[in-house]
Order: C-alpha cells, then sequence, then structure tokens
C-alpha cells in the first residue's frame, strides 16, 4: 500500500509539470495598444468617460428613459437569468471539493437459498433488514476539481461582462432612439413653414398667371413643388412615432404605452463640454466585450488542465456503516457492519485522451485569437468613431456658415421688398432658401449626435 500512494504521488508531481498555457502573448501587452488614440481634435478631452455618459447633456427626459430601460429591458433579464445559470454552475463545480454522502435503507420478508449458504435444507421465510450511511471524498490530486472551478468562474464572470455589454447598447440604442424622436419633430417643424411658403409661392404664381404675366408651366411646377413638401409631413410624422415604439421596446412596454415625456421633444441634445475619451488603456478596461473575451480565455485555458487531470488516475477515500440482518436484529452487535478505504481509478490514457488535450489547447488557442481581435476591433471602432465626428463636425460647422448667409439673404430680399425694389417671389425665395439652410443645418446636427452615440458605444460607456 505504501508502494502504491508512493506511485500515486510521483504521478501528482509529474501532472503538475504540465500546467495550463497558451501558445503567444496577447495582442493587449502589447506597448501600442494601451496610448493615446490616433484620431484627436478639439472636441474631445482626454479625460475618461463617466459610467453614465448620457449625464453629460444634462437632459433630464434622456436620463429618465435611461434609467427606466436599464430597470425594465427585456434583453437584459435575458442576460441576467444568464448570470444566475451560470453562477449555478460555479457552485455545482465548487462542490466537487466536497463529500459525497449516501444513505439507504431496506426491509422485506423473503427467504434465502439455503445452498447459496451451503445448507442442504431451506431457509426459513423472515423479515431482513439493511441499512447503511456511505461518505466518499476525491483528493483532487491531479487538478481536475480545481480547474473545473476555475472555468466556471471565468464562464461566470464572462456572463457577468455580457449584462455590462448589453447595458452599453441599450444606453447607445434609447440615446439614438430620443435623438431620432427630436429630430424628427424639428424636422416637422421646418416641413410645416416650407409648405406655407411654398403655398404663398403657389398663389402669387397662380395670380401672375391669372394676369397673364406668367404661363401655365410656372403654375404647375409651383404646385409639383407644393405637394413635394406637402409629403415629408407624414414622413416626419411617421418617423417620430416609430423612434416612440422603439422607446417603448426598449424601456420593456407594448407600444402604445410609449414614454409621452419624450413625445414633445423639439431640440436635440447638446454637449455643454468636450467629450473625454481617455487613452487606449482605459478603453481596453472599460470595454465589456473585451472583458467577456479575457473571461472566455481564461475559461478555456482552464480547461487544458482539466483534460491534462484526466490522463491521471482519481483518487478518493471512503468510509461506510450500517447495518445488516434480520429486521428485529438490527443495531445489534452482530448485525453492525463498517467499512474504511481508498480507491484509486485509472483509465490509462490512449490517443483519445491525449487528443482532448490537444484539443482544450486548439480551443485556447482560438479563444486568444477571438480576444485578440475583440481588442484590435475596439480600437478600430473608436478610431473611426473619432474620425467621424470630427469630420462631421467639421460639416456641421460648414452647413451653419451657409444656413447664416442664407438667412442673411432672406433678410436683404425682405428689404428690398420692403422697399418696393423687388418682387414677392423673391422674397419668398430669399424665405425658402433660409428654411432649406436650416434643414440641412439640422440634419447635420443630427448626424453629429448620431456620431456622439456612436463615439459613447465604441468607448464602451454606460454600466
Amino acid at each position: 500500500m505504501r508502494r502504491l500512494f508512493a506511485g500515486v504521488a510521483l504521478l501528482a508531481l509529474a501532472g503538475c509539470g504540465v500546467p495550463p498555457h497558451v501558445a503567444q502573448k496577447p495582442v493587449i501587452d502589447n506597448p501600442a495598444t494601451q496610448g493615446a488614440f490616433h484620431e484627436d481634435s478639439a472636441q474631445v478631452a482626454t479625460g475618461d468617460l463617466p459610467a453614465r455618459w448620457w449625464h453629460l447633456y444634462d437632459d433630464p427626459v434622456l436620463d429618465g428613459l435611461e434609467e427606466q430601460a436599464l430597470a425594465a429591458n427585456t434583453d437584459l433579464r435575458v442576460a441576467q437569468a444568464s448570470l444566475l445559470r451560470a453562477r449555478a454552475v460555479t457552485q455545482a463545480a465548487e462542490g466537487q471539493h466536497e463529500p459525497d454522502f449516501a444513505a439507504s435503507f431496506a426491509a422485506e420478508r423473503a427467504r434465502l437459498s439455503g445452498e447459496s449458504y451451503l445448507l442442504s435444507e431451506p431457509i426459513p421465510v423472515a423479515t431482513l433488514g439493511t441499512g447503511s450511511l456511505e461518505m466518499s471524498y476525491q483528493i483532487d490530486l491531479f487538478g481536475r476539481i480545481k480547474h473545473s472551478i476555475e472555468a466556471a468562474r471565468a464562464d461566470e464572470e464572462a456572463t457577468q461582462a455580457t449584462i455590462a455589454a448589453v447595458k452599453v447598447t441599450l444606453a447607445s440604442e434609447v440615446a439614438r432612439s430620443y435623438i431620432t424622436v427630436c429630430g424628427a419633430n424639428e424636422d416637422l417643424e421646418l416641413a410645416e413653414k416650407a409648405v406655407e411658403l411654398q403655398g404663398r409661392a403657389l398663389d402669387v404664381a397662380r395670380r401672375l398667371q391669372m394676369a397673364g404675366r406668367t404661363s401655365t408651366i410656372e403654375v404647375t411646377a409651383a404646385e409639383e413643388r407644393y405637394q413635394q413638401l406637402q409629403a415629408l409631413i407624414p414622413a416626419q410624422h411617421a418617423r417620430a412615432r416609430a423612434a416612440l415604439y422603439r422607446l417603448a421596446y426598449l424601456m420593456g412596454r407594448v407600444p402604445g404605452d410609449y414614454p409621452r415625456e419624450a413625445e414633445g421633444c423639439k431640440a436635440m441634445p447638446q454637449l455643454k463640454q468636450p467629450l473625454p475619451v481617455g487613452d487606449g488603456a482605459m478603453l481596453l478596461r472599460r470595454r465589456p466585450d473585451v472583458r467577456v473575451a479575457e473571461r472566455r480565455l481564461a475559461a478555456a485555458t482552464a480547461r487544458i488542465g482539466v483534460a491534462t487531470a484526466e490522463l491521471y488516475p482519481s483518487v478518493g477515500i471512503g468510509i461506510s456503516g450500517g447495518a445488516s440482518g434480520f429486521l428485529k436484529d438490527l443495531g445489534t452487535a452482530a448485525t453492525n457492519m463498517w467499512a474504511l478505504g481508498g480507491l484509486i481509478h485509472w483509465n490509462i490514457p490512449n490517443a483519445a485522451a491525449r487528443a482532448k488535450v490537444r484539443a482544450a489547447g486548439a480551443d485556447a488557442d482560438a479563444a486568444l485569437a477571438h480576444y485578440d481581435s475583440v481588442v484590435l476591433g475596439a480600437l478600430r471602432e473608436t478610431e473611426t468613431a473619432l474620425n467621424a465626428y470630427a469630420q462631421d463636425h467639421d460639416r456641421l460647422v460648414a452647413i451653419t456658415a451657409a444656413r447664416e448667409a442664407a438667412e442673411k439673404a432672406a433678410d436683404e430680399a425682405r428689404r428690398l421688398r420692403a422697399g418696393g425694389r423687388s418682387p414677392l417671389l423673391a422674397a419668398i425665395g430669399g424665405e425658402q432658401g433660409a428654411v432649406g439652410a436650416r434643414a440641412s443645418e439640422l440634419s447635420a446636427r443630427e448626424g453629429l449626435a448620431q456620431a456622439q452615440v456612436t463615439l459613447f458605444l465604441a468607448l464602451g460607456g454606460g454600466w
């Protein structure tokens, strides 16, 4: 027996010599991933992004929508249920360190075989009973239980990070829908103003045609423009209503229960300070998908240890005690029994068992590659979002200048008309030009606001 346990100890040392590992160093350890972003502009700052980035807009309605969505969103509930399941799996894995207990009791009226006891005469019918209590414990000499617990905990932590990823996406979707409602309402006001101006232009064209000072072609063209502008109004109504229904869905509500507080928004939320973006190191610490990939890699690495431990014997000890005999005598010395012993079980490893170790190593390599991909993707998405945000800002600056010029031209046309030095259609045309310029500026402002949300999403804020 001493020699047997000495052999088991040597096998344990051999097993400890094959720790789980991955093939190469992850990309995140590269100093280039930790530094400042390549894209930079005056619209961003170096400070770290706050957890609830929507507070930067100082918009109470948006704040309320975000909090309600985070409390009731259905996707978030699914993720939270998955976390509860992952915790249960971890607890089951941790339970392998605890001893197993079993108890049994049986009673029967029976006649035993006389010949089984080397008797030639029959044994009388009797009432027999058996009771036992057993305890067994597996000794984790080769780390199978340890590594299975590590894998389960890593999976649980990955699931927890998945909840954060759902929150990040949810926060951005709520902000996008709210911005769409606000933008559609502003567009609706401009469309109604454009229709009113074109109606005036159409009326002038008709009067001129009746006076013989213009042709039917000009009247028809004015009518066409009027109807085209009229068609914009239901489109904006539909856009706003679709965004409101989207908000209801994100908040776990039926469509008819959309948030009424968002319905009247007519001014898109705007940042009142440069957007804090931090650097690569802050980004990778903050992004939940990076955390998910890292924890999946840790779980895959731990499973190499599980597969490796399967190459070695399982060692356990057991204690049992009980009684067996006539039911009326159970508990007396003649019926009592007990046992104490150890068990070594070894499925001598074959090619299949060693292939499982290689398969686990390949899984870890794949998890490492995915981890690297997520890290590089996070950096790419952020750099792209930073560039788009800067370009959309520059575009808005140029379009704002064009809108100011159009309004100046409309003001000059009004003064000329008031002084009798310009026809009415010219003054109306100047106002139409100003409305069109304001519509272009509004589109650019909405595009910039959506670019901000895209950047917030890339930065991984919202949890």
